[in-house]
């Protein structure tokens, strides 16, 4: 009886830390946890037809439901043009997977690939024939620097860079496990 109880007490702990939130001890949940919340600022399209167009971003990053990674919802406006921003990643295996708008299969990008080291995220982006990356460093508690490139002739060149300032001292709920 004593045997059967502690089985089932050891079947029901692995199934509640199974569904649990990464440990803080994960290096790739604690650079998230502090993107978490609201950030706003400048960017700039630095390459290409548009190069020189400035714009301003009100973003929101969130956790995805029990999963390692970020959802970002909000909009970049250019003059009294604004456009609805949003991505999803999530580390699947070692990597991370997910979109930017709906994907490759409408008008965004897919998100191929990832990593977390130290105090930036590096995911690789696809569209078809177009090949990039988003590079987001956190250089402090409450700046953000995005650079977004796109491959050209085997090299990566830089095409929209943002300096995002987090909105208010106060971190958005979400952030809390």
């Amino acid at each position: 009886m004593l045997r059967r109880a502690l089985a089932a007490g050891i079947c029901l702990t692995a199934s509640l830390l199974a569904q649990a939130p990464a440990s803080a001890a994960d290096p790739d949940a604690v650079f998230f946890d502090q993107v978490f919340g609201r950030w706003t600022g400048p960017g700039e399209i630095v390459a290409g037809k548009y190069k020189g167009t400035k714009f301003t971003c009100d973003l929101a990053g969130a956790r995805p439901d029990r999963e390692v990674g970020m959802s970002l919802d909000g909009t970049c406006r250019v003059g009294l043009f604004s456009q609805p921003m949003s991505a999803r990643f999530v580390r699947g295996g070692s990597s991370y997977k997910g979109a930017f708008l709906d994907g490759s299969q409408g008008k965004g990008l897919d998100i191929i690939s990832g990593n977390v080291d130290g105090n930036r995220v590096v995911v690789g982006l696809d569209r078809k024939q177009l090949k990039g990356a988003m590079v987001a460093r956190l250089d402090n508690a409450d700046k953000l620097a995005v650079t977004i490139s796109v491959q050209v002739a085997g090299e990566l060149v830089p095409v929209i860079g943002m300096t995002l300032k987090r909105d208010g001292s106060v971190r958005k709920a979400s952030n809390e496990r």
